[in-house]
């Protein structure tokens, strides 16, 4: 079990104030907050080792590229890849998804194709693909959901055929916290010779990510979600289809000889990573995922769905006009809501007013709110930092705003 009092000291902003309450922070599906050793090592490496990566004859770029170069070994061992050159950085999951649509779709996404999403999809992994679809005459086509928020799996099958080429879905969604069975999905897409990238946005914290037993053919995430900086994540892929795909960007670091009759590219992971990286923030990276090794995905995962399933009577029990948008049966922590007559936007400014933040909006799922007939939601998104106490301040907090609308 977590001790939570103490894990919470580890995070500075914890103890900060917001118009004269002290934070209340519920909006961590969209960035979590960061541990001080994950602040520390970005301090670290500017004023102890700050130089640029692989090809320098000196001391310190010898210390920041074998840093840099532990943040991957660490990544491949969190999401037990077979290889290190088969985790690739990023800018984050959208960059990760880019990459894909950009380089495999590209070449292999033809007229008349077929690119199978889900209506959960966040905004990334919906234009992307809107995208190339466009440039190669594909149709994208969304797996349509119940009122409940779970894929129609029924109709996900009845979608499948051999123009299908790619299934990007999410394996947790932003909006709704619905885990989708993601390894039947993929059994499934394979069955009709489709790739399949995960968007992990929202898992990779949360559920065990073990690539190989999913048997998935990318998953990406982004390291500020993750106890991590912003700015930086991770694209892994099976390594055939990686050696396979044509380069992303051009540029230094990605190629091995440079001529003005041609170019030949990098091995894997560097063919996909061309220009100066982000250094600071990949190594400060390493920290985050030490963080979570460190209190382990299980206990960090129980704890959350302990809020979650408090969070979510109370708010039944306590306020009638409340209706939750998203009742999957597997959920990560994120509670979504509306209350009759009241704009979730106004809930969002009045919970800010006491300290508590929230998201409110679309959640960059604007199909998935037409699903719903929803302008947007009240969300609240809890993390292991959060405590039952902080749910009863939130639960008080959104009595009073419904009396005073009332």
């Amino acid at each position: 079990m977590i001790d939570v009092e103490q894990l919470r000291s580890e995070f500075p902003i914890l103890s900060t104030e917001v118009n004269g309450h002290p934070l209340v922070y519920f909006d961590n599906a969209a960035t979590n907050q960061k541990p001080k050793v994950v602040t520390d090592a970005l301090t670290e490496y500017y004023d102890g080792y700050n130089s640029n990566v692989h090809r320098g004859a000196h001391a310190l770029a010898d210390k920041a590229t074998q840093e840099f170069e532990r943040t991957r070994e660490l990544i491949k061992d969190f999401i037990n890849s077979p290889k290190t050159e088969q985790v690739i950085f990023t800018k984050g999951t959208t960059e990760g998804i880019n990459l894909v649509a950009n380089t495999f779709g590209r070449a292999n996404i033809t007229e008349g194709d077929e690119i199978i999403v889900s209506t959960m999809e966040h905004h990334s992994n919906i234009v992307p693909w809107q995208m190339i679809a466009q440039e190669k005459g594909a149709v994208v086509r969304p797996i349509p959901i119940t009122d409940e928020g779970e894929i129609i799996f029924e109709e996900f099958e009845k979608m499948l055929s051999d123009k299908v080429k790619i299934v990007s879905v999410v394996h947790a969604s932003n909006a709704l916290g619905t885990i989708n069975p993601i390894e039947k999905i993929i059994e499934k897409a394979h069955e009709v010779g489709a790739k399949v990238l995960v968007d992990g946005a929202q898992s990779a914290a949360h559920l065990p990510i073990d690539v190989q037993q999913l048997n998935c053919d990318f998953f990406v995430t982004s390291a500020h979600k993750m106890f991590g900086p912003t700015g930086m994540g991770f694209l892994y892929g099976k390594e055939d289809i990686l050696n396979d795909m044509p380069p992303f960007l051009g540029g230094g670091e990605m190629i091995k000889e440079v001529s003005f009759d041609g170019t030949t590219f990098n091995t894997l992971p560097y063919k996909f990573e061309a220009g100066t990286p982000n250094i600071a923030d990949t190594v400060a990276f390493a920290k985050a995922l030490e963080f979570i090794n460190k209190y382990g995905k299980e206990n960090i995962a129980a704890h959350e769905i302990a809020l979650l399933e408090y969070a979510t009577e109370k708010l039944t029990s306590e306020i009638p006009s409340a209706k939750i948008i998203g009742q999957a049966k597997n959920k990560v922590s994120v509670l979504s809501f509306v209350i009759e007559n009241i704009h979730n936007y106004d809930i969002g400014m009045m919970l800010d007013a006491r300290g508590i933040a929230v998201r409110t909006g679309h959640h960059c799922t604007q199909p998935l709110m037409a699903r719903y007939n929803l302008e947007g939601t009240v969300r609240a998104s809890f993390s292991v930092y959060n405590t039952f106490e902080e749910v009863d301040k939130f639960i008080e907090a959104l009595k009073r705003i419904v009396k005073m609308f009332g």
